[in-house]
């Protein structure tokens, strides 16, 4: 399961030998991880799994395993003590002012184990709620006045992150708080990962709308009168709007047979994509906010899995593929980086191939390059002390 940080973990919980034990992950990996400890644990310890209905007495040498939405909704964990806390995904909680945020930053483990490919999606800023867990008290304000470089924005009213500042002291402090930053390749062998950037040609709709803000599509007006809206009408026009693109992920999925995963954003790429692999007699595997169903993938050696970032960049083990198709980009780092990894895991025995449509001369270059700019942060904090 995953790069071997669910190894790497469960190992060092059990070192710790805490009477209790407390795993909080995302719903979708709750059986892989009882499974896991039941697997190699299961002489050691008791796995239970935490639902809805709380557990009267909960027995020593027990580990207790519950997902971050029903974990604050369980305050009798609050009152739990001596025990170890393990995060998996702790990214989850950068966001300090969520209930799941709050409630698990109030709780009392002895020993705190946070497990993330992705711990800060390339902003520094994310990192002070997993720091305050593990330890390091610092004020949120003064963290932010140490580490971050703020300009004030008339637009927005308030002060905005622009930068960094004292990054090896913060790479210090983290090693000081035991945090511990590994690459996958300098834990196991996998495969080389190759990038390859498909061209496709720029439309007219996108150069009248870029210039304008405004397009009429089907006999309808586009209007984009924000900055967000006139955003998300380029990343359309770029995208599920362009001909051009629709032409090369054709080509794509019919130059091989192997498992393909695509990776896109709004519900009319579903939709869209849906209808080409129906077009070239594909099976579809889905996953997104509405529907779940990944058997065509784990069933059919030639299947289109369409993945939604939002509910698949996460947690999803598809290393039965090699190759991953980027309809259209996310703007989200951590989810860009974590879909890289559905693939790139333990049992991949294939290099890795990762297409990248993107219009030429859109705003989809721009986002690439703002997710290569977090990469770059992020991989900072994997330099060690003195590089």
């Amino acid at each position: 399961m995953g790069l071997g940080k669910t190894f790497v973990g469960s190992e060092k919980l059990w070192e710790l030998n805490t009477p209790y034990n407390l795993v909080i992950c995302q719903k979708s990996k709750i059986n892989d991880w009882m499974n896991h400890f039941k697997t190699y644990y299961g002489d050691d310890y008791q796995v239970i799994r935490y639902s809805q209905q709380p557990i009267v007495t909960i027995p020593t040498d027990s580990i207790i395993v519950v997902n971050y939405e029903t974990a604050w909704r369980r305050p009798e964990l609050k009152k739990l003590r001596h025990f170890t806390l393990m995060l998996d995904e702790s990214s989850k909680i950068k966001n300090e002012r969520s209930n799941q945020s709050k409630f698990i930053l109030e709780l009392q483990p002895d020993n705190v184990i946070l497990l993330s490919g992705t711990p800060t999606g390339g902003k520094y800023e994310e990192l002070w709620s997993q720091l305050h867990l593990l330890g390091w008290r610092i004020n949120k304000n003064v963290f932010l006045n140490q580490y971050t470089v703020q300009e004030w924005d008339d637009v927005l009213g308030h002060y905005k992150i622009v930068g960094y500042q004292h990054v090896d002291r913060l790479i210090r402090k983290l090693h000081q708080y035991g945090a511990v930053f590994m690459k996958s390749n300098e834990v196991f062998d996998l495969p080389k990962q190759n990038d390859v950037y498909v061209k496709c040609r720029i439309t007219k709709d996108y150069k009248q709308f870029a210039k304008d803000h405004y397009a009429i599509r089907d006999g309808e007006e586009i209007v984009g009168d924000t900055a967000a809206t006139a955003k998300l009408y380029l990343r359309q026009f770029a995208g599920v709007w362009n001909p051009n693109k629709l032409q090369q992920v054709e080509d794509l999925i019919s130059s091989t047979d192997d498992r393909l995963i695509i990776f896109y954003n709004f519900k009319a790429e579903y939709e869209t994509l849906a209808a080409l692999c129906k077009k070239l007699k594909r099976p579809v595997a889905t996953m997104n906010g509405s529907l779940k169903d990944m058997s065509a993938y784990e069933t059919e050696s030639n299947s289109v899995s369409l993945v939604q970032y939002q509910a698949g960049a996460m947690g999803l083990n598809l290393q039965k593929s090699n190759k991953i198709i980027y309809f259209t980009l996310t703007d989200k780092s951590e989810l860009f980086e974590q879909s890289k990894k559905r693939i790139h895991r333990i049992g991949q025995d294939k290099p890795c191939f990762y297409y990248y449509l993107l219009t030429t001369g859109s705003i989809e270059w721009r986002m690439l390059d703002v997710l290569k700019m977090r990469r770059d942060y992020t991989d900072k904090l994997f330099e060690k002390e003195g590089n």
